[in-house]
């Protein structure tokens, strides 16, 4: 008997005890043939019997495709992309049938009916759009669940890079939390994790929400500084990873807003996962608590010589180096100091003297206080 006689005898036996779809009956036996299409040999071994009600397996979700394909399309309709990846789920009972017929019937080597529906979807939805599936590394990923018949849509984040130029007092660098999530993203932030935008963080998250949609922006910073701090030169670079965002390419320019400007804004493959090495010029005004004089101030310059060893409350220790300084007296209880440091120098702490050794205060012997510090530079190496 050639094998596909044996096939169709098998069917038969099949089909005289339950009643299947074409695409759950080609599924069974259309590897043994090396057939693509699972329809149409269901067809040819339906040829003596006629399908008339609802599949044994499947209860009919084949005939329904086109319903899921329509959720698929209805939820993507306002995102860009080229690629997707797909995921369903479907109720246990259908693959109990799925995995009892095989069983019963010893039919080995063939696709499960979940992943017959997944194969069938793909097809649809790649005819209808003309985009790539991609399995690894999709910009797009759709979970249709055939259960309470939704399609929920994930897009891959993407990450931004920039610096920005703050040139007027009064910006902190970090936006408040919205009060109702603390952050998470919920409906009365419209999900973005944050309810106003009057921060740096607020001010780059509009802008980035504006042009490529999304939830929640997850930044990571190169340094930090007061809200009575400016920021100059080349300005401080950051990366901004974009959750959801429903564009994927978009123009990016230079953009000013109120005394905070952004440039050298592009697209990036990922933020680092390392953090970057790099150094500060900055500016700082301190007055003290006792007159200083321009003899007293030369001894500043010592503080380029050796490290500045920093002490955290959890017992802790690291160093940072200044590599240059300068200074200019102001007055009889102010004078001005130009330090360029390593990343992550504790500026307010390093000049009071709060577990910081060396430190303006002891190298004067006076009590300092920062008035105020300006970032005039910073290089990453």
């Amino acid at each position: 008997m050639s094998n596909y006689s044996q096939i169709t005898s098998t069917a038969n036996l099949i089909l005289k005890k339950y009643d299947l779809c074409d695409q759950c009956l080609g599924r069974l036996f259309s590897k043994q043939l090396r057939l693509s299409s699972n329809k149409l040999l269901g067809k040819k071994l339906h040829k003596n019997s006629t399908f008339q009600s609802k599949c044994y397996v499947c209860k009919n979700l084949f005939c329904n495709l086109d319903h899921f394909l329509k959720l698929m399309l209805d939820s993507s309709s306002n995102y860009t992309f080229k690629t997707y990846g797909i995921g369903i789920m479907i109720k246990p009972s259908i693959v109990d049938r799925d995995d009892f017929l095989r069983s019963q019937y010893q039919l080995k080597g063939i696709d499960s009916v979940k992943s017959d529906i997944t194969k069938e979807l793909i097809k649809l939805f790649t005819k209808k759009t003309h985009k790539i599936m991609d399995p690894f590394d999709p910009e797009i990923t759709f979970t249709v669940n055939l259960k309470d018949e939704s399609c929920q849509l994930r897009s891959k984040s993407i990450t931004i890079f920039g610096r920005y130029v703050k040139s007027k007092r009064g910006y902190s660098q970090k936006q408040k939390s919205c009060d109702n999530c603390s952050g998470k993203g919920c409906r009365i932030c419209d999900f973005h994790g944050i309810s106003e935008f009057e921060s740096i963080e607020g001010i780059i998250s509009k802008l980035i929400f504006k042009k490529f949609g999304g939830t929640t922006a997850k930044f990571t910073w190169i340094g930090g500084e007061d809200k009575s701090s400016l920021v100059l030169g080349n300005g401080r670079p950051f990366f901004v990873k974009i959750k959801n965002p429903s564009k994927r390419k978009c123009k990016l320019s230079d953009e000013d807003f109120n005394s905070v400007s952004l440039f050298n804004l592009k697209l990036v493959h990922e933020s680092p996962k390392k953090s970057l090495t790099f150094h500060s010029k900055i500016k700082i005004k301190i007055s003290t608590k006792l007159q200083i004089n321009s003899k007293n101030l030369k001894k500043l310059k010592d503080l380029t010589t050796y490290p500045i060893t920093v002490y955290e409350k959890s017992g802790k220790r690291y160093e940072k180096k200044i590599s240059d300084l300068t200074y200019k007296k102001n007055s009889s209880n102010v004078f001005t100091v130009i330090i360029s440091a390593e990343g992550g120098f504790p500026i307010k702490r390093f000049v009071i003297g709060d577990d910081v050794l060396p430190n303006i205060s002891s190298v004067l012997d006076t009590t300092c206080m920062v008035q105020e510090f300006d970032f005039l530079d910073i290089i990453v190496k």
